[in-house]
């Protein structure tokens, strides 16, 4: 937020209020001097100036509103730009701790209270006070014995004002939390709709929206209809202090105490005066609702990032792709046991490692230590021999090619998703990657080649298409360790096959390590060195020959995929 647009603000506002109250005095000399006297000159000359300071007032309430606007839309900028890069360089443990869905509540609506708080503060918040001793300074002026009606109009304003408060900030600092809730069950249910839908549960998910609606419905009601019973209250007082000046205004004039003119400037500073009190409440009703944001926008700027790159890095033992697990123990937070105990494997370059394990064992877990997206409790694990944790995480991220369980593509072209891990691939390269991943042919198929749109997510491609698009964009980039998390789910087993086989034989794999994540025992099977997962802990190590022969986790588990008698081999 520029310090020049918020003082230029404060400067134009300054004038806009200095103009607001000069126009009653002038109001008041054209009826004391003009009318009362009968000069037409003077009121024409007075009517002129008044013009002026209008003029005045319009150009300084038009640069207050542009730069005010202008101020709050840049820290609004700045705010999300933040969130943004903060939440980039998250632990998955971060992510997980506060939630998609409230990260973009923060993002969004949080952001909106600030900016519009930022934009009353430049404007009200100004205007006020300035307004409020500038009109009570010149309505003294004009009749000391008046201004005593302040001294019952304005405290029962400032009751009136306190009781509203008193019941609406609470409500409006829950609408935040409310609307965390909405936005959650509104994203649960848009992306789980296939869900939803195949198991029936249509109106169950609109019970559970319309209960979430209406507590935020209620609560946003109730809050509004208390702001709504203040404006008629307001306006009473207002009116009444209207009379009350009248009354005892027309009393001082009929003794001759008093000028008619001003009078009727009296009547105007008097409403300046309330207004100023009323724009005091309206800032404060929604001051605490944005505190509330900027508390929620706090909490995820002021979080410390768990994973950081170390200050000095060190240099990369050797230059040869390799990959260590040295007995590694992984617990989540607040997990109360760990999520894997005992890793220990070597990796060399050309090498495959396999890793196959029942549900919920830890292979993603596993998996997930390679890029530091957790640190390990215990031992290290090591990437071309240096651990990770003394990578930058930049230069990490850049040494390992990584394809998530859940295919992700983004918005665009084939084209433009394949660029994503290297903006300097050429075609060739691309289409290479296409061919390892077995995409080729349907890409081909695409009249616009690669080209062909890529809508949100992928929607427009099916699940084995997306798995191929994003395993050759993970094979464009040029990495050390390549790791497939299950991405071959999706796969028919004889494209599994091709791929493993074209993975085998290709160059770019033979100088780096690969890492595959598998369900079925032939994804594994020809890998140089399987590790077998149970419940976190690693019980096997070894070949496809080796575990069949003496593993009994894995003698299961190849049991479980092969019919009664048949032979597994490859």
């Amino acid at each position: 937020m520029s310090i020049w647009a918020i003082l230029g603000a404060i400067l134009f506002m300054t004038g806009q209020v200095v103009a607001n109250l000069f126009l009653p005095n002038l109001t008041a000399d054209i009826v004391n001097k003009g009318i009362a006297n009968g000069d037409v000159n003077y009121i024409w000359q007075t009517g002129m100036r008044m013009l002026l300071v209008t003029l005045v007032a319009v150009l300084s309430a038009t640069g207050n509103v542009f730069l005010a606007s202008r101020a709050s839309q840049q820290l609004g900028q700045k705010l999300r730009s933040d969130l943004y890069h903060k939440v980039l360089y998250y632990s998955n443990d971060q992510f997980d701790q506060i939630g998609t869905s409230s990260l973009i509540t923060r993002t969004t609506n949080d952001v909106v209270q600030i900016q519009n708080v930022t934009m009353m503060m430049l404007r009200m918040m100004i205007m006020a006070p300035i307004t409020l001793v500038g009109a009570s300074f010149l309505a003294y002026s004009k009749d000391a014995y008046l201004t005593r009606i302040f001294l019952v109009v304005i405290p029962v304003l400032v009751i009136v004002m306190g009781g509203t408060m008193f019941f609406a900030v609470p409500l409006f600092k829950k609408m935040q939390t409310k609307t965390d809730r909405l936005n959650l069950i509104f994203r649960e249910g848009l992306t789980g709709v296939r869900v939803i839908r195949a198991f029936r549960r249509d109106a169950f998910e609109q019970n559970r929206f319309d209960v979430a609606n209406k507590d935020y419905t209620q609560n946003a009601r109730r809050v509004f209809s208390i702001i709504a019973v203040l404006f008629p209250l307001v306006t009473l007082i207002m009116s009444g202090t209207n009379i009350g000046i009248v009354w005892f205004g027309a009393q001082r004039i009929a003794s001759q105490s008093m000028e008619t003119g001003n009078m009727i400037a009296f009547i105007t500073y008097a409403m300046q005066i309330l207004m100023s009190f009323m724009m005091l409440a309206m800032v404060f009703f929604f001051v605490p609702r944005a505190q509330a944001s900027a508390t929620r926008i706090n909490q995820v700027l002021d979080a410390k990032t768990t994973l950081t790159s170390p200050t000095q890095t060190k240099e990369q033992k050797s230059a040869t792709a390799s990959l260590d697990f040295n007995n590694v123990q992984f617990r989540y937070a607040q997990a109360e046991n760990p999520a894997l105990t005992g890793v220990d494997f070597h990796a060399a370059t050309g090498q495959t490692v396999a890793i196959i394990g029942g549900t919920g064992s830890g292979k993603t877990t596993l998996v997930n230590l390679i890029s530091r997206f957790y640190d390990v409790e215990k031992g290290d694990v090591d990437v071309n021999g240096t651990d990770v944790r003394s990578w930058d995480l930049s230069d990490l991220h850049r040494h390992v090619a990584f394809v998530p369980q859940k295919s992700v593509l983004f918005r665009g072209t084939i084209r433009s998703n394949m660029l994503y891990g290297n903006e300097q691939a050429t075609d060739e390269q691309i289409w290479h990657a296409l061919d390892i991943a077995q995409a080729t042919e349907f890409v081909k198929g695409l009249s616009a080649g690669l080209d062909a749109v890529v809508e949100q997510g992928g929607n427009n491609f099916s699940g084995g298409q997306k798995q191929r698009l994003a395993i050759a964009r993970a094979l464009v980039k040029p990495a050390s360790i390549y790791v497939f998390d299950d991405s071959f789910s999706a796969l028919d087993f004889k494209t599994d096959a091709n791929l493993r086989a074209a993975l085998h034989h290709d160059t770019q794999m033979q100088q780096s390590v690969v890492v595959i994540v598998g369900q079925r025992v032939s994804t594994v099977a020809d890998a140089d060195t399987i590790i077998v997962l149970d419940s976190g802990k690693m019980v096997g190590r070894g070949t496809h020959q080796e575990l069949l022969a003496n593993n009994k986790t894995y003698q299961e588990i190849v049991s479980s995929q092969i019919r009664k008698g048949e032979t597994h081999h490859e």
